[in-house]
């Protein structure tokens, strides 16, 4: 059984989208052969990944196969070596030719097939499964979860000399760089007073981040003794791993919320504007999610006139670093 699966954009979306991966090897088994078109960046979450057998690199989707030789090379082996599924998780038109051109036995998913999802499906992740539920077993699709698997995790303990129990802090989010107002944001002012309280305490504090977001970190400086300065120095696979390797992690609605719930590490995500029942980290009943948000009136806002004419971003701003430290000691995390 040969599989191609498409699924570019954010590195969230890409976790949501790892759901079908251990479905696809429950339902037709272990030796499945399955590979992702996916963007450059995210699809780098796979480099450790036994279950993947390739990732098609995609990075300019919009342009037209005759200009992009990505997208010819993956027709290219496609024809050369039939799949027996295609399945496609973007909704995006510009998919389209991509999708008609690949030589695949059986097509399923988005731009494919009239799918009319029930109005309980609210979760991406929901909307997924929903996407393969036809295809796999009941059982399959009811026990179906977004899961990571990154680097070795004793070589990642071994390689970052991390403790045995510690507390990741993820300040940053995807929006961080983008020249606009960054609704998802959690001020650098309570990050710094939160690092400060958790620091009295015994457990180690480590802080990651991509690279190139050095101006960002450095309004977070200086950081107290007991902690771990991991930003920009782990690569996405051993950065999955770290994660599960965490007692718990703090994050605004950003990607390693996302790989959190998908390595079942205790999260706990600031929300304002996002709304978590479709796009916040995906609950299950093998991991634990804590969300903390005011829950205003104007919330989730997201993509909406109200959140384009907000100036002062009060839902997250009035989170306090008090407001999740006691979350964190109500969980017995610290």
């Amino acid at each position: 059984m040969r599989v191609i699966i498409i699924r570019c954009g954010a590195l969230g979306d890409l976790v949501y989208a790892t759901s079908v991966i251990d479905a696809l090897k429950a339902e037709y088994g272990k030796n499945t052969i399955i590979d992702f078109v996916s963007t450059p960046g995210t699809s780098k979450i796979f480099d450790n990944d036994p279950r993947i057998h390739h990732v098609f690199p995609l990075q300019h989707k919009k342009v037209p196969i005759f200009l992009s030789k990505q997208k010819r090379e993956i027709i290219k082996i496609s024809k050369k070596t039939p799949y027996d599924l295609l399945i496609n998780f973007e909704f995006g038109k510009q998919f389209l030719s991509l999708i008609e051109a690949i030589n695949a036995k059986k097509k399923i998913g988005a731009l494919i097939e009239n799918i009319i999802f029930p109005t309980e499906i609210v979760h991406m992740v929901d909307i997924i499964k929903y996407t393969f539920k036809n295809i796999v077993s009941p059982t399959v699709y009811k026990t179906s979860f977004p899961h990571l698997i990154g680097t070795d995790k004793d070589k990642v303990r071994k390689k970052y000399n991390l403790p045995k129990h510690f507390i990741v802090l993820s300040p940053s989010n995807s929006h961080q760089k983008r020249n606009i107002m960054n609704y998802r944001a959690w001020p650098n002012e309570h990050w710094k007073k939160l690092i400060k309280i958790l620091s009295s305490t015994s457990l180690p504090i480590v802080i990651i981040g991509d690279k190139n977001e050095e101006e960002f970190f450095k309004h977070l400086k200086p950081y107290p003794i007991n902690t771990i300065n991991l930003v920009g120095k782990t690569p996405l696979s051993d950065l999955i791993s770290l994660i599960e390797l965490a007692d718990a992690l703090v994050a605004t609605d950003t990607g390693t919320a996302h790989i959190a719930s998908a390595v079942n590490t205790e999260i706990f995500v600031l929300i304002g504007p996002t709304p978590a029942n479709q796009t916040g980290p995906y609950q299950t009943q093998c991991n634990k999610v804590h969300i903390i948000s005011l829950h205003l009136p104007c919330s989730p806002c997201y993509k909406t006139k109200t959140m384009k004419q907000c100036k002062d971003n009060i839902c997250m701003k009035q989170i306090t670093p008090n407001m999740v430290y006691r979350s964190l000691l109500s969980a017995k995390v610290v």
